[in-house]
């Protein structure tokens, strides 16, 4: 995208990052929740290159902190029919999990008996 520095004026600029928005919704590439932007390219990569592609796109790797958040987050994973990787890690104390910062974590949402660790937390 081209920048007021690049003659665009701000209301040119906002007017195609808005259009840019609309093309990634309507490919359900980009879906909101609680005023935050979830995306994603649908590409499966690992979680280092996860976490480094959302960092260079100036945003985070997906930690859901609510019901609203985790419902963003499993939009991609039954649209693309995959798996998610979150902004968590387990901690030092086995079956427990932390934020990536190793804050603990004030929202989770497991399925009865998990985590496992095996794949369907």
């Amino acid at each position: 995208l081209a920048g007021p520095e690049n003659g665009d004026s701000v209301q040119q600029l906002a007017y195609r990052i808005s259009r840019l928005e609309g093309v990634l919704r309507l490919n359900k590439m980009i879906t909101e929740s609680g005023g935050k932007i979830f995306a994603s390219n649908g590409k499966k990569a690992d979680f280092d290159a996860t976490v480094e592609k959302c960092r260079e796109a100036g945003g985070s790797i997906a930690t859901p902190r609510n019901p609203g958040e985790n419902d963003a987050t499993l939009y991609f994973v039954k649209y693309f029919n995959t798996y998610a990787y979150l902004g968590i890690k387990q901690s030092l104390i086995p079956g427990k999990f932390q934020l990536l910062n190793g804050a603990p974590m004030s929202y989770t949402n497991w399925y009865s008996n998990e985590p496992s660790g095996k794949g369907e937390e």
